[in-house]
């Protein structure tokens, strides 16, 4: 199917007519005006994020049931996705257990018997009888001698069997159901026909796309699949197109009507902590420092993101700029998540700043008052080249007249706001963000399209093998075995216990719970994750837990070694104590929660042991295990699980196949959304409701090229052909005070 042109000839909404003028404006207006959301809908619809009339239009279907596709029982395939139309024979509601139902209905069509388990859905007694005419979606088994489904999507048909039909399934709740949502948005559709394009006519002649309102109807009710795929690929450009114009505004506006600086990038103190370093730069490292300091020195606010895996020397590389900036005369601030990690950084940066004869002074929450004092004095009398803090750094009383560079490590971890303060304390300093969470090249053009950008992709060590194995809880055994092993070689240990959170157990009882499981993909709903941004993350560690595994290890396992503790509700003197005589190798066995995911650096730690792995991104648990291996020996990591879920487990397996952090996040981003990788602080990132950066590579490239063209002929998108461009980016990023990068 060939894709839709729209041929109008509006420029802007130049000439349109005032209903469509009047459907665009509706956009914006509250998801009450839509027939049937009444007050009680519109409450629920809020808990699902739809708030506006463009919010319910963009609240697209997770997944369609094609009934033009329909096979039958004796066709379908044992362990394959399909969909199956037929009668009800029978329905019934059991209860196996106390405080567990379930409702079996025994579906026939003219070959065979399909048996429909759903798990809690008692509500389907009341809305499925027997003989009404059913169609039902998802993954066939076969078990006591019966094709089976459990929790399939299930839609009634009625008398007669339905034919030629394509039904969206979108996200529900259970004030709103799904049949009630396609009703909704049908109506939110009708009430907005002739919506304005916002997109110019020559990008949609370009790509042979679709009008935004036969994109928005094909998406939501298609005819056939291949419309829903043409719909989704105009959608998902416009919504990348958008987003890249938005990032590229904010850069421009941040250097607006200010002087930038030109940074001298080959002065002594440049060159003297260049010879002072007791190894060679890598030939990446060597590259990201050219383009880095290239981008400094040019006549322009620099704005750069350096990427590296873990281990891969990102601070290394940064400390060179960090000294351009003291040769330039100018002052630096770099700011860190967490005091372990900014403290790390004053450690390892502070040999080659004293070489280079650049001042520096560390600022943190737990800086006595003395010694804040100062620092902040030295700072504002000019007398510091790099202040290397946390989020004391963003304190008021704080400043540099000089600020000529801004780093940010680990910059995904802060707020858009937090980096956009730091950047206000200079008229104009350039910027360099860091970030050791691999994200893959399409989806760091696409979030961060307004920014030059290198990577650091191999470990400076990789002669030290890191092996990965995942094991049941049942067998840590093993693990306990091989740290043990290495406790007598006089190598280290870390057991990460995880934050507070349902057990495996209650999250494979989820999986068939509630709305998720009538939509079919409870695993998406109930995926877990933990998310570590700051210190302040730490307040709900599972002290007790962590406790308790401390104290085993210590009477049970390791009682020939020191086990000690480490976790976000300690002191931040008592944390800095601990992690001291980890590094001195005075402790063998360090229990600790997440807080361990950055900032430590413990060449002789060789084993780690992730409890409840399954709790954990793969992002995540690649970061965790870049704490072992940092040094010449040969690292393993263990990853104790005790889920039974299948998809669980196969995501675990990917660490077993690869020790590439890029490879794991484009594996991760073909399970999960692009905002579960990156977390919600990335300004922007929920705009990408369509976009998927493993699949629509192409596309975005496409996107970031032609935002870069409009920049550059019209930045203030003032042209009469960019009137609706502008204005739907206005609209759509009105919550949005973003600054580059963020």
């Amino acid at each position: 199917m060939s894709a839709k042109t729209n041929t109008s000839k509006e420029k802007g909404g130049a000439s349109a007519s005032p209903d469509r003028l009047a459907a665009t404006l509706l956009l914006d207006a509250p998801a009450s005006r839509v027939r049937g959301v009444s007050p009680a809908r519109a409450g629920a619809l809020e808990k699902l994020g739809v708030r506006t009339v463009r919010d319910l239009l963009t609240h697209y279907p997770r997944r369609y049931v094609d009934l033009s596709s329909v096979c039958t029982v004796a066709e379908a395939r044992i362990g394959s996705a399909c969909t199956i139309q037929g009668t009800v024979h029978e329905i019934k509601l059991k209860r196996p257990r106390p405080k567990l139902t379930l409702v079996e209905i025994a579906l026939v069509d003219q070959t065979g018997l399909l048996v429909v388990t759903a798990f809690r859905q008692p509500w389907l007694m009341d809305t499925v009888r027997a003989g009404a005419q059913v169609a039902v979606a998802g993954k066939v088994e076969f078990s006591y001698g019966f094709k089976r489904m459990t929790n399939p999507y299930l839609e009634v048909l009625g008398d007669e069997p339905a034919t030629g039909m394509i039904i969206p399934v979108h996200p529900a709740c259970e004030k709103v159901s799904a049949a009630w949502m396609r009703r909704l948005v049908g109506n939110a559709l009708e009430a907005t026909c002739g919506v304005l394009d916002p997109l110019p006519l020559d990008l949609r002649a370009k790509y042979r796309l679709m009008s935004r309102g036969c994109a928005l109807r094909a998406i939501h009710f298609p005819q056939a699949m291949p419309e829903a795929h043409e719909a989704r690929r105009r959608l998902a450009y416009e919504e990348l197109l958008m987003l890249e114009l938005f990032l590229m505004q904010q850069s421009a506006e941040r250097s607006r009507d200010v002087e930038p600086v030109a940074h001298v990038t080959d002065g002594p103190r440049l060159r003297a902590l260049a010879a002072s370093l007791p190894f060679a730069l890598t030939d990446e490292q060597a590259s990201a420092r050219d383009e880095i300091l290239g981008a400094m020195a040019a006549p322009r606010v620099a704005n750069h993101m350096l990427l590296g895996d873990v281990g891969t020397g990102k601070t290394v590389v940064a400390a060179h700029a960090l000294a351009a900036a003291a040769d330039t005369g100018g002052q630096a601030f770099l700011m860190a998540p967490t005091e372990v990690l900014a403290r790390q950084h004053a450690k390892s940066l502070g040999a080659l700043f004293d070489a280079a004869g650049v001042t520096y002074a560390l600022l943190t929450g737990s800086t006595s008052a003395a010694e804040r004092a100062d620092a902040v004095a030295r700072s504002a009398a000019g007398e510091i080249d790099v202040l290397i803090g946390t989020h004391a750094l963003l304190e008021d009383d704080v400043v540099a007249p000089r600020l000529t560079l801004a780093v940010v490590d680990e910059q995904q971890r802060f707020g858009v706001d937090q980096r956009a303060k730091l950047l206000s304390k200079g008229a104009a300093p350039d910027a360099l963000f860091l970030t050791a969470t691999p994200i893959p090249r399409t989806l760091a053009l696409a979030l961060f399209g307004s920014l030059t950008l290198s990577y650091i992709k191999h470990r400076p060590h990789d002669a030290a093998r890191r092996t990965t194995c995942v094991v049941a809880k049942s067998e840590r055994g093993r693990a306990y075995d091989a740290a043990a092993a290495a406790l007598a070689r006089g190598e280290q240990v870390y057991v990460v216990c995880p934050l507070i959170g349902k057990s495996s157990e209650e999250r494979d009882e989820l999986a068939g719970k509630g709305a998720a499981a009538r939509e079919g993909d409870a695993e998406e709903a109930f995926h877990p994750t933990v998310a570590i941004e700051d210190d302040a993350d730490m307040a709900d560690d599972d002290v007790t837990a962590a406790t308790q595994e401390a104290a085993f290890l210590s009477a049970k396992v390791f009682p020939d070694h020191e086990v000690a503790l480490l976790h976000g509700g300690m002191p931040a003197a008592e944390k800095q104590a601990v992690m001291d005589r980890f590094r001195a190798g005075e402790i063998g066995v360090l229990v600790a929660t997440t807080v361990i995911e950055v900032g430590v650096d413990v060449p002789r730690a060789t084993v780690m042991i992730v409890e409840d792995a399954d709790r954990f991104g793969l992002s995540q648990l690649h970061q965790l295990r870049g704490r072992v291996g940092r040094g010449s020996l040969p690292a393993q990591v263990f990853l104790v699980s005790a889920s039974k879920q299948e998809a669980a487990l196969a995501r675990l397996r990917a660490m077993e196949t690869t020790d590439d952090g890029y490879e794991l996040a484009a594996f991760d981003l073909s399970l999960r959304r692009e905002g579960d990788i990156l977390g919600n602080r990335q300004s922007g990132a929920s705009a990408l409701k369509l976009v998927n950066v493993v699949r629509d590579q192409g596309i975005i490239e496409a996107a970031n090229a032609d935002a870069r063209a409009i920049m550059e002929v019209d930045p203030l998108l003032e042209e009469p052909d960019h009137a609706a461009l502008a204005r739907e980016m206005r609209a759509l990023f009105a919550q949005e005070r973003a600054v580059v990068g963020g």
